[in-house]
């Protein structure tokens, strides 16, 4: 192979690998946007449970001083 042949091959797999990094990097970014709204929902889910467990407590507490 003669140095024309490598030219050649490198300037026709380089913009394939450049165009590889960018899909990647792109769908990088995308995934750590959708982990941060993934930990958002599960912190708002976090915290209407602990409302729930609130609520079924004081219901139970208002149930067992009812009088019978």
């Amino acid at each position: 192979m003669d140095e024309t042949q490598i030219l050649t091959i490198a300037l026709a797999s380089v913009p394939t690998m450049l165009a590889v990094l960018v899909g990647i990097l792109i769908n990088n970014s995308r995934l750590n946007d959708t982990n941060a709204r993934i930990g958002d929902l599960r912190g708002h889910m976090d915290i209407r449970f602990d409302e729930m467990r609130d609520l079924w407590s004081s219901g139970r507490t208002r149930l067992k001083s009812w009088p019978t």
